[in-house]
């Protein structure tokens, strides 16, 4: 009797606690489950150690090592396991003792223990995640996944595939990309809550392709594949040409051969157009030799080699600029050989060849001439220390009766000028020699003995025939040039007045009609042998045929701009024909007031960056940090001309303006590559802007959308324009005035 009078106290008791602190419940507890355990001892039942002692032992682990208490007590998993056994007995030993305990307070006591019983599972650091919380927040995604599912579609206005085709062909003619990629992004997948097909994502990964976006159109594909739809070939090829037209070589690279290890995964047989689109990506990217793999692989595979696959490659070979030159003369009687005929795009790359590569080694070349030429009767090509002539020269009297105004003093800094001028002879006087022809379907070499001196472009053109014989082997192929073609010859042809009326003849003569890019170009090379005076007489040109002059006119333009009046005269003009300045117009100027030593001229160009709020490209930046260690070299140096006051005056002004200018583009202190890189645009974020016309014409998509105005050059009196008289005087008249100091 006296224990059962010693455990209803301790019931009460702990019920009475339990409202105020749960740690003297648990407390108390304690005591109350030790006292049973030492009265079951007393009554001969079967104990354990872990119940008598056991939480007292962890209590103490507690204090010293500073844990946190267990995830489960001996006495709570007690408490936990016999919640109603308690429940009913306290039930019946309340009415029996005329003890009253209310429902709701056992009720509380329940609550408390699983209360006290959840804090310790979240308190537990070996215990994942957060009960409590887990219960109480509601995650985003569910809401948003809530929202999507409530809110009613529009059935009505859902389109058939061929509507949603149109609409995206639209936006792609109208070059708004972001725009078409929407209707399916937002439209189709989230509006309408319609099933794309495979023709919907075709397009857009051609888009994306045309448009250079190859990140996207690999997205895209990504996307085609998880939805489970049928991977067309047309698929692969457009995937290909976006690899074509990335703007990073990595990109194209990496995403080529990521394409081509899928292929492969999928035992895929590549066609024609998938192995003519591969040899493209690869062969812009001055991956030769795999663009040369993936033809002997066609050629195994049985694949009948295309024009437009020959025209591929030699693309791939324009791209290697130390070998490309040789290498497209091997392709190009590889081609004649199989019976395929060029056609215009071919000879338009030949000339881009002939532009940019060279043929390696002497040795090398040899070795082509003899696979070309089909025989061992081939010259030895002379050694580089001979100077030699690049043609043996009959009618060498003849040049040599020519007047040179160069004096002996400056002979050999003009030496570049005197093969010019031969080569120009070779070109017009062809009844006293043969030019080569290694183009022609029976190569020959002519009355040439040496290639040492072969290096330039107009050199190179003139191995293939020069401008005579490249148009008589166009004829041959029944292939009429077109403007573009005699663009592309005009910068192969030697840099002369009198072999640029040549050409501007042989328009004339065809009767073909020329556009502003023409005359773009024939600026450019005036410019570029400093024929300023050249390059405005082609402004004149340009009215006279009914042209107007665009962007790219006053850029080249540009290039003729020496000084601060110069440039202000073509700021002038740009404003009354409503033609914003770019990076590249000022990139032009401050080339010309570097090279100049002109420091006001350099500080006004940086000034209008500032004023236009133009941002500098790499180009621009790398200009300015030349001309900038160039002063403080010539510092160290001590000159004699960086002594005087106007020097240091000057000096000082430049460095304040530069330092201004980097605070202006927040690159101050920062070394030239992380300034770059700072500055420099992606062109990926190009495709996520809004859409807007631009502010000049030339980039008004409507206006770009047309062909470029073309005009009959038949009013322009090509024989009273400048020859070459005068222009060899005019160069040492100019190079005379030409000083090192630096104003």
């Amino acid at each position: 009797m006296a224990i059962r009078l010693f455990l209803f106290s301790s019931i009460r008791t702990l019920c009475v606690l339990n409202r105020t602190s749960p740690i003297i419940h648990r407390t108390h507890m304690l005591t109350v489950n030790n006292t049973k355990a030492i009265f079951s001892q007393g009554l001969h039942m079967k104990t354990y150690d872990k119940d008598a002692g056991f939480d007292k032992e962890r209590e103490m682990n507690k204090l010293q090592m500073g844990q946190e208490e267990p995830l489960f007590k001996p006495v709570e998993s007690i408490k936990i396991g016999s919640r109603r056994s308690r429940r009913e007995t306290l039930r019946k030993e309340s009415q029996t003792e005329n003890f009253k305990v209310t429902e709701n307070d056992i009720r509380e006591q329940d609550k408390s223990l699983h209360f006290d019983t959840i804090s310790s599972i979240n308190n537990d650091p070996d215990t994942f995640g957060n009960a409590v919380t887990a219960e109480a927040l509601e995650d985003e995604g569910d809401k948003v996944e809530e929202e999507y599912i409530n809110s009613p579609t529009r059935h009505s206005r859902k389109l058939r595939t061929k509507q949603y085709a149109l609409l995206i062909k639209d936006h792609l003619n109208n070059h708004r990309l972001k725009e078409a990629i929407n209707i399916l992004e937002e439209r189709i997948l989230k509006e309408d809550r319609a099933k794309p097909e495979n023709y919907i994502y075709n397009l857009l990964i051609s888009g994306c392709a045309k448009a250079g976006y190859a990140r996207k159109a690999f997205q895209l594909f990504t996307k085609m594949r998880q939805r489970g739809l049928k991977v067309k070939q047309s698929t692969y090829t457009s995937l290909f040409n976006a690899c074509a037209n990335a703007p990073y070589r990595t990109d194209g690279i990496d995403k080529a051969n990521r394409l081509r290890e899928i292929m492969l995964e999928k035992n895929y047989e590549p066609n024609v157009k998938n192995y003519n689109a591969m040899i493209k990506a690869y062969g812009r990217w001055g991956d030769v030799k795999t663009a040369f793999l993936l033809a002997d692989e066609m050629k195994e595979k049985g694949f009948e080699f295309t024009t437009e696959t020959y025209n591929f490659l030699l693309q791939a070979c324009a791209s290697d600029q130390e070998f490309g030159f040789r290498h497209c003369l091997l392709t190009w009687h590889k081609m004649l050989k199989a019976g395929i005929k060029p056609d215009y795009y071919s000879f338009n790359a030949v000339l881009r060849c002939t532009r940019d590569c060279s043929f390696g080694d002497l040795d090398s070349m040899q070795q082509v001439l003899k696979q070309i030429l089909d025989g061992p009767d081939v010259p030895q090509v002379a050694a580089a220390e001979e100077t030699l002539p690049i043609l043996n020269h009959e009618s060498s009297s003849e040049i040599g009766k020519t007047k040179n105004p160069f004096t002996d003093s400056k002979k050999s800094s003009l030496q570049p000028q005197a093969t010019i001028n031969q080569a120009l002879q070779v070109q017009t006087d062809a009844t006293s020699l043969e030019l080569p022809n290694l183009l022609a379907p029976r190569p020959h070499l002519g009355s040439m003995i040496s290639l040492a001196e072969v290096q330039k472009p107009h050199e190179r053109f003139l191995l293939l025939g020069g401008l005579s014989c490249f148009l008589e082997l166009m004829k041959s192929c029944n292939i009429t040039p077109d403007i573009e073609t005699f663009t592309s010859m005009l910068e192969v042809i030697p840099p002369t007045n009198t072999a640029e009326k040549q050409l501007l003849t042989f328009i004339r003569k065809i009767g073909l009609k020329a556009d502003i890019d023409f005359f773009n170009i024939l600026i450019k090379k005036r410019s570029m042998r400093f024929d300023y005076e050249g390059g405005k007489e082609v402004l004149t040109m340009i009215k006279t045929a009914g042209l107007k002059p665009d962007i790219v006119t006053y850029g080249v333009l540009a290039l003729g701009c020496t000084n601060e009046e110069t440039s202000r005269e073509l700021l002038r003009q740009m404003n009354d024909n409503e033609i914003r300045m770019n990076i590249e117009i000022l990139g032009a100027m401050l080339r010309q007031g570097c090279e100049h030593n002109s420091f006001p001229y350099v500080c006004e160009i940086m000034q209008i960056s500032l004023d236009e709020n133009i941002k500098p490209n790499p180009l621009f930046l790398r200009h300015l940090d030349n001309f900038y260690i160039k002063c403080a070299r010539a510092i160290d140096a001590r000159r004699p001309w960086t002594k005087t006051k106007t020097f240091k005056k000057n000096h000082m002004k430049f460095c304040d303006k530069y330092r201004l200018y980097q605070e202006e583009h927040g690159i101050l202190g920062l070394k030239l590559d992380d300034a770059i890189k700072k500055l420099r645009q992606r062109p990926y974020d190009y495709y996520k802007e809004d859409t807007i016309d631009g502010l000049e014409n030339i980039k008004n998509e409507k206006l770009a959308r047309k062909q470029k105005l073309r005009k009959y050059i038949k009013k322009i009196k090509v024989e009273n324009l400048k020859g070459d008289e005068t222009q060899f005087a005019d160069d040492l008249q100019r190079r005379d005035n030409q000083t090192l100091k630096i104003d």
